[in-house]
């Protein structure tokens, strides 16, 4: 049996957890301003090749996204959703430039389809099979924005339509989000293929291109966080909903469970013989003549393994024939030239692999992970909805970490994306995941990263918006990592891991998987042990080859990537820290405590326990030579008089603007530095614009000393002169 990790597995391990929660500190005001920075002192810019697209389409070559030149191409972007897609001609400029500051190359328009908020269909029609002008012409300007400053699109297709009476979807108001119903009916297929055609055959007058022929255009996606099989295993098959506009996540109605139960019957009738279809129907209890019942989660323990593993068989043959005939229509019928994904690898409480073996035959394999995403109820003395999350770290956390989740769905020669990740706030820890991502996702060489979500509003509404669950443009911890961590990823300042630990599945192995039990998660593949996603690289090499035996590992702590860059400290024999540790970029995330922290260019003696410390040079020089870095120091952020519940897991007040931040207080030293004439530790505001007041340095011949903390910011400009 291989090993598990978990949170509970040991009481020492609950008391260490226990005694590393956040100390009450005094919060500071401090807010990031994306309108008045044009003249920033921190301009990532230079990290973008514009314009976007330039010489021609992203392709792939050799497992990985690279430009026409063979040149790879490293995606560090964000989501815009809902609203945030719409932009006026008189705000699009200046997010646009406020992006390319922060070194951010691509946007993924995510919920162009939304019905709660802006969208491109029309809004007051009986139906969403015509396109808002209106929107389209914002749309097009936004793009057109973006690609001048070097920042690619990547557009998603159904994300959040919801049928109108006039689309002639059968119980239109009970499908919700309608997932899962497009992979067997053939009316919502022809909607969908409608509108990819409507949307990609559009030709934007600011681009003077199609977006079929849209070299900014980096990816189409077809359908977000969508699987039958996963709806098999949740039991969202049943035919139970009754409720007219149903959550995300619903159940299909009893139509549609018709609808796919004889489809069911029909596939089995192909596919068995006679004498194999009279066995089932006696296994299943059935009489001549009456149709085969599908399983339900309940009954898949005591499934005969043939009825089961046919069953899986059926739902994952629907799913790789909706990506094959949406991409063979995106390909051959539309000529669309930008890479296609099929669907993200979203739920790591079960196995993904039935998913991937149909979206990797795509061009590229994406995957979402979120750390603690809230968990959403209803207040049965108000009624009304709150949410719930641990609220822990997860440098305590490491094989559970967003970092181990995500890499079980790399695959060998295709590029991995990650179009949707994020800390949810209000996590007092989150200041830890942006760097952590940037680092090890780097180490696994990864092709791109997408923070959900930059905002869901309209940019003229942004002053007025406090940050919910998952946006990062109000929020100045974020928005710093997200600056730091774009150096260090798109410059690839850590080094790829040396060793790939190859992964192959037999096709009985990978349906059987569906009903492993969660605790196997995130990996399901026994015997791979989940520190090695922290130690090497991984990727799936076949769904129907394997499976493969894994050697047993001796597992130690720290754990140490094989390239020595990247170590990562965890309970119960020390309190959760990661430490990056090159020549360009060095960091210092989680429980600093007070104690002296020491790498080769960077120390860091700190009062605050929790903190992300993250060095990085401008110029692309080492530490010890560079002539301008940026040094980024943070910890807890939060709202205004914001208010936690007792036991520090959801909110009773969400707090008013501005945000306030838990100044880091202490000394950082930069270490075994060539020889230098002067040192400037420039403290910036919120625009990137220096904020004023001398920070206290100590100096000698090969290293500084300076005093964080005061004045309070996020950020410091180091120039030395040499």
């Amino acid at each position: 049996m291989f090993r598990k990790y978990s949170c509970s597995c040991a009481p020492a391990l609950l008391l260490l957890l226990a005694a590393t929660s956040i100390q009450a500190v005094e919060m500071t005001p401090f807010a990031f301003d994306w309108r008045d920075n044009s003249d920033s002192l921190v301009n990532l810019s230079f990290l973008l090749d514009a314009p976007a697209g330039k010489n021609g389409f992203v392709r792939v070559a050799g497992g990985h996204l690279v430009k026409p030149d063979g040149e790879r191409l490293r995606i560090w972007g964000v989501n815009f959703t809902g609203s945030a897609c719409f932009p006026s001609k008189e705000d699009a400029p200046v997010v646009a430039e406020h992006l390319a500051r922060f070194g951010i190359n691509c946007v993924r328009f995510h919920f162009l389809d939304s019905n709660w908020s802006a969208s491109l269909f029309v809004r007051g029609s009986d139906n969403t099979r015509e396109l808002d002008s209106g929107q389209l012409d914002r749309l097009d300007f936004f793009v057109a924005e973006l690609k001048k400053r070097g920042i690619y699109a990547n557009i998603n297709l159904n994300v959040g339509r919801n049928y109108r009476k006039g689309d002639g979807v059968e119980d239109y108001e009970y499908l919700g989000l309608a997932k899962v119903v497009n992979y067997f009916d053939e009316h919502i297929q022809m909607l969908h293929r409608e509108y990819a055609g409507q949307l990609l055959t559009h030709f934007n007058p600011y681009t003077k291109a199609k977006y079929r022929r849209e070299p900014a255009v980096v990816i189409v996606e077809l359908v977000n966080e969508n699987s039958i099989v996963e709806a098999w295993f949740s039991d969202r098959l049943l035919g139970k909903n009754t409720q007219k506009r149903p959550g995300t996540w619903a159940d299909i109605p009893a139509s549609y469970e018709k609808k796919l139960t004889q489809r069911y019957n029909s596939w089995l009738k192909e596919r068995l013989s006679p004498t194999e279809l009279q066995e089932m129907r006696s296994v299943a209890g059935v009489k001549e003549g009456e149709l085969i019942p599908r399983l339900t989660t309940s009954q898949f323990d005591k499934a005969d393994k043939e009825r089961f593993g046919l069953e899986a068989e059926f739902y994952m043959e629907l799913q790789d024939a909706y990506f094959q005939m949406m991409h063979k229509y995106l390909k051959e019928t539309i000529a669309v030239e930008s890479l296609i994904v099929g669907t993200s690898d979203h739920n790591h409480w079960k196995t993904g692999y039935p998913l991937l073996a149909a979206t990797s035959k795509l061009d590229v394999v994406d995957g979402h992970v979120y750390w603690q995403h809230p968990r959403y109820l209803t207040d049965p003395g108000t009624k009304r909805q709150t949410f719930s999350i641990p609220n822990t770290a997860m440098v305590n956390d490491p094989f559970n970490s967003t970092i181990v989740q995500l890499s079980r769905s790399a695959v060998a020669g295709k590029p991995y994306t990650v179009s949707e990740t994020n800390h949810p706030f209000p996590n007092e820890y989150a200041c830890e995941g942006i760097g952590i991502l940037a680092a090890y996702s780097s180490f696994h060489d990864w092709d791109g990263i997408f923070l959900y979500t930059f905002e869901h509003g309209d940019p003229s509404d942004w002053a007025k918006r406090m940050p919910g669950h998952f946006e990062i443009r109000p929020d100045p911890v974020r928005m710093t990592n997200l600056a730091a961590g774009a150096i260090m990823f798109l410059r690839q300042d850590i080094k790829p891991a040396l060793k790939t630990i190859d992964r192959s599945y037999s096709a009985e192995q990978v349906r059987d998987g569906i009903r492993a039990p969660s605790s196997e998660r995130p990996y399901f593949t026994p015997g791979f042990d989940l520190s090695i996603p922290l130690r090497h690289t991984t990727r799936v090499v076949s769904f129907d080859e394997g499976p493969v035996r894994y050697e047993p590992i001796s597992v130690k702590n720290p754990v140490v990537s094989d390239t020595k860059e990247l170590v990562w400290h965890y309970p119960p024999e020390a309190k959760g820290l990661v430490t990056v540790e090159t020549d360009k970029s060095q960091a210092i995330i989680g429980f600093v405590g007070g104690d002296e922290r020491k790498l080769k260019n960077l120390s860091v003696r700190v009062t605050n326990e929790f903190c992300s410390i993250i060095l990085t040079s401008l110029d692309a020089k080492p530490v010890s030579d560079s002539a301008e870095m940026l040094l980024a120091v943070t910890a807890r952020s939060e709202n205004t008089g914001m208010k936690w519940n007792e036991k520090r897991t959801s909110l009773v007040d969400w707090g008013t603007a501005p945000m306030v931040i838990e100044p880091v207080a202490g000394e950082v030293m930069l270490l075994n530095l060539k020889p230098y004439r002067n040192v400037e530790a420039i403290p910036l505001d919120g625009a990137g614009k220096p904020i004023g007041g001398a920070v206290k340095l100590k100096k000698s011949s090969d290293s500084i000393e300076i005093a964080v903390g005061e004045p309070v910011t996020t950020w410091y400009l180091i120039r030395i002169e040499r």
